[in-house]
């Protein structure tokens, strides 16, 4: 079974060691309800990852995006057997931040530092990993 192909955003709103980025903490009834990711969705067919992650935020999170670098992309083998091939990008707001979601209950801005105090979906640990690996959240090209 080919793994499902999903982009996740994560969204900055800083520069530098100063910046915050966006975690989701995903709603009751949700897979991987109560836990914690940067948010996104599946490509569909015939969809660039890129206008994938553009549509699933406008959809998600209200708010238009722009889409920059890949920062990681790890394939997680799930208990299903279904396995995710999360691709992360870094990732700006258009405009105001977004102060809801169609599939989280809260929307947390944190420094890169406090992430691994949060309760991570598990495809979404690798890029987590990275981030606070680099103490920052900039793109690979600025390390």
């Amino acid at each position: 079974m080919q793994p499902l192909l999903v982009v996740a955003a994560v969204l900055r709103d800083g520069e530098g060691d100063d910046a915050r980025v966006l975690a989701c903490r995903r709603a009751p009834g949700r897979d991987a309800a109560g836990r914690w990711e940067f948010p996104g969705g599946k490509v569909e067919a015939g969809e660039s990852p890129e206008a994938a992650l553009e549509r699933e935020i406008r959809e998600e999170l209200g708010v238009g995006i722009r889409v920059g670098p890949l920062l990681d992309r790890t394939v997680t083998a799930r208990a299903n057997g279904r396995a995710i091939d999360l691709a992360c990008y870094d990732c700006r707001l258009d405009a105001d931040p977004p102060t809801a979601s169609t599939d989280h209950d809260v929307l947390r801005w944190l420094p890169v530092e406090q992430l691994t105090g949060l309760d991570w979906a598990e495809a979404d640990l690798p890029a987590v990993t990275m981030l606070t690996a680099r103490g920052r959240a900039q793109p690979k090209e600025d390390a």
